[in-house]
């Protein structure tokens, strides 16, 4: 365990199991369809990438890189797109792939934008849900864990670009972001 962290809330094998089963689910949800699956940059990548190497029907993918964050540890409440899809969105069954829905801001500007493209349905997975920081009322249709009101970081997540190549969830020591 990196010593930053406090405590490892998920480990790497529960993440590894638990992405599976999302990829189950997934693969039957989405039997004889062509999904795009859209990854949120950065912190989705480590999660994408397990979980579309599981998923086992055909999948276009692409990437947005949004936030309302900039750099802090909460939201700013303005959401802004920093790299957009390369990809259409008409006609098409979206798949976001997110690595944590906390403000519920992004994500909210998000299924509003691929409805106002045309997007002919959305479904949204997530690892971690932390439903206690929701400033909005969007909810994952899959979701891999409930995570407390913590920082956490690591398989994707950051604290001032740190400790996204942790294999696991940790919480962060309050001394480190205080």
């Amino acid at each position: 365990m990196h010593d930053e962290i406090k405590e490892v809330l998920i480990s790497e094998e529960e993440i590894q199991k638990k992405t599976k089963e999302l990829a189950s689910v997934i693969t039957e949800q989405f039997d004889g369809e062509f999904p795009l699956a859209v990854g949120v940059l950065k912190g989705a990548m480590p999660f994408m990438s397990d979980l579309l190497k599981r998923i086992d029907t055909h999948i276009e993918m692409d990437f947005m890189d949004v936030s309302s964050y900039e750099g802090g540890m909460r939201s700013t409440g303005e959401v802004k797109i920093i790299k957009d899809l390369n990809t259409k969105v008409k006609g098409r069954d979206i798949l976001i792939i997110e690595d944590i829905i906390d403000s519920g801001l992004t994500l909210s500007y998000l299924v509003d934008l691929f409805k106002y493209r045309q997007a002919n349905s959305i479904t949204i997975v997530t690892l971690l849900d932390k439903p206690s920081g929701r400033q909005s009322d969007i909810k994952a249709d899959l979701v891999g864990f409930e995570v407390p009101d913590a920082f956490v970081v690591g398989y994707g997540l950051d604290y001032q670009e740190k400790y996204r190549n942790l294999p696991y969830i940790g919480v962060l020591k309050p001394e480190i972001y205080s």
